[in-house]
């Protein structure tokens, strides 16, 4: 009798050692694909099993249709995170009184600016754009998401992200 456990045990064992090795494993298809893998050029993994990776800031908004804006400083590091989508951010500073020209020229088709889409977001300016909500129809995302706070009365902080869905 014990043989008859013994047998079917030892046939599923390794199948379960392979299938754990596999979802627990650290690589992805990113690891090879050019951009560096977990602990190259800053990545890592994030809880959600989404690895992280720095980019340059103009990649990040370009998946967004936009560029750094005349005269802005980007502020730590401008990121992608991927796993079933990706999602970009940046963050950067630039002066107030350009924020709105900016993204009129940036999205001319997208509803204008207000803190009506900033629902418990600490800013004073946000934007939401999609499809439907003037998100051109040449970039790579399926939304955007644009956080401004007025910091005095000559600096905004721009938070910018960028994903798909």
């Amino acid at each position: 009798m014990a043989a008859l456990v013994a047998v079917p045990a030892l046939i599923l064992l390794p199948l379960l050692v392979a299938f754990v090795g596999i979802v627990f494993s650290e690589s992805d298809e990113r690891d090879e694909g050019g951009r560096g893998g977990s602990g190259q050029n800053g990545s890592g993994r994030t809880e959600s099993g989404r690895t992280e990776e720095q980019v340059p800031c103009s990649e990040a908004l370009a998946f967004g249709g936009a560029v750094l804006p005349a005269g802005a400083r980007p502020t730590g590091a401008c990121t992608v995170q991927g796993f079933q989508d990706i999602h970009y951010s940046a963050a950067f500073h630039m002066p107030r009184t350009g924020v709105q020209d900016w993204l009129i020229h940036t999205y001319p088709d997208a509803p204008a600016p207000g803190t009506e889409s900033c629902l418990g977001a600490e800013a004073d300016l946000c934007l939401d754009l999609g499809p439907e909500q003037g998100l051109p129809g040449d970039v790579d995302a399926h939304a955007v998401q644009v956080r401004v706070v007025h910091e005095d009365a000559g600096t905004a902080l721009v938070r910018f992200t960028a994903f798909t869905m």
